[in-house]
């Protein structure tokens, strides 16, 4: 028997890291070593005392039933780590929304909020779930190009009226992924004014809120005035504090739209387990002191690899947030090719920069995923690669 996907799935191409995973496991089955740069999933564990929680209520045989929804202490606990770290005030029943992680939201909120048509401004280049969410709910894809000259900031004055019209949703994150870039005060305040006019919901992915890097301020969406009118901000505890695997995020802002996207996922999902719940508590109660070092560690970790990229003739900027780099790749290499040489030839997984738009391709995304010393290996292997 033979079945075949919907036409809305059907429009979905494959993950590009499922294809990145494919060339990586040839080769690996090959006897090559492959030193993986190309998820972004953390290494480092979570703190000990998020794990002694999570252990601690894991214990407690009546927690297993359904939460339906965030508890109290950790909507408190959203609020609490918004107010000390962005100095942001928050409602925590009326603008803070659990969720199983911030792709979570993400891949529901287009559904929830647009109609088959309406268009959807989203960043090119930009993490894939951006348009596949778009895809699926039917909605129109209008790209918004992200360029070097432009510091990959949006330019919203050359986004064609006509589109505006028919625009009903704007999805933006600072600091980005792929690109590694930050945003500022000025621009923020600049997207506020622009969704007021235009009546447009702005959607700001925060994810890497707490990788930022050389001392750059942190700034929420929300902490600008009039953002809660018209915006609303995902973060998640995945890359914060490296609980990817334990599907916990949240989203926080404007109401309405926050009790929309809460009316969609109560007929998806019952909750988050509740030792997890009470985990993440713990980890946006702690000390700030833990993610000063974890800064420090990625920071690390990117010097170590751009220096040894810069021995091998290929000079990176410095990404000022994020757990990535982004790399204009050396001249005469298309993207895709480029990444898959590297794994081919140098046994290093990267993600060809095409495969988050159009605007991506020349270049690659490396996660800084590994320790510094296999980083080192990494940009010492690039450089024989580059040098043959």
């Amino acid at each position: 028997m033979q079945f075949t996907a919907s036409e809305k799935v059907a429009q979905l191409t494959t993950g590009v890291f499922m294809e990145v995973a494919g060339r990586k496991q040839e080769a690996l089955q090959k006897g090559k070593d492959v030193i993986d740069l190309s998820v972004g999933s953390p290494d480092l564990p979570p703190p000990s005392f998020v794990i002694d929680t999570l252990i601690e209520y894991a214990k407690d045989t009546s927690k297993y039933g359904y939460t339906l929804k965030g508890i109290t202490e950790f909507h408190d606990a959203v609020c609490y780590f918004y107010r000390n770290r962005y100095g942001v005030e928050l409602d925590a029943e009326k603008e803070v929304l659990q969720l199983m992680g911030s792709q979570d939201g993400l891949a529901h909120l287009a559904t929830a909020i647009i109609n088959p048509g309406d268009y959807v401004l989203v960043p090119d280049p930009g993490y894939p779930i951006y348009e596949a969410s778009v895809s699926l709910a039917e909605g129109t894809i209008y790209p918004m190009p992200l360029t070097a000259e432009n510091q990959f900031l949006p330019q919203l004055n050359q986004i064609p009226e006509d589109v505006l019209k028919k625009t009903k949703m704007m999805i933006i994150s600072y600091p980005g992924n792929p690109v590694t870039a930050l945003a500022n005060e000025e621009f923020f305040k600049e997207v506020i004014e622009f969704a007021k006019k235009h009546h447009i919901l702005v959607v700001h992915d925060f994810a890497y809120s707490e990788l930022i890097f050389d001392h750059h301020p942190q700034i929420s969406f929300m902490s600008i005035p009039g953002a809660k009118e018209v915006g609303i901000e995902f973060n998640s505890l995945s890359k914060t504090f490296n609980m990817a695997g334990c599907r916990i995020g949240y989203v926080v802002g404007n109401t309405e739209a926050l009790n929309i996207l809460a009316t969609l996922k109560s007929h998806i999902d019952y909750g988050i387990f509740y030792p997890i719940q009470k985990a993440a508590e713990k980890a946006l109660m702690a000390d700030p002191a833990i993610l000063s070092e974890q800064v420090k560690e990625y920071e690390a970790r990117r010097d170590a690899l751009l220096s040894g990229l810069a021995k091998a003739g290929w000079e990176v900027p410095k990404s000022a947030a994020t757990m990535f780099v982004w790399a204009k790749i050396p001249a005469g290499w298309k993207s895709r090719e480029f990444a898959y040489e590297l794994i081919d030839k140098a046994g290093v997984a990267v993600v060809p920069g095409d495969a988050f738009g159009k605007e991506g391709e020349g270049y690659v995304r490396m996660a800084l995923v590994q320790p510094a010393e296999r980083l080192r290996e990494a940009a010492k292997r690039i450089q024989e690669f580059l040098q043959k």
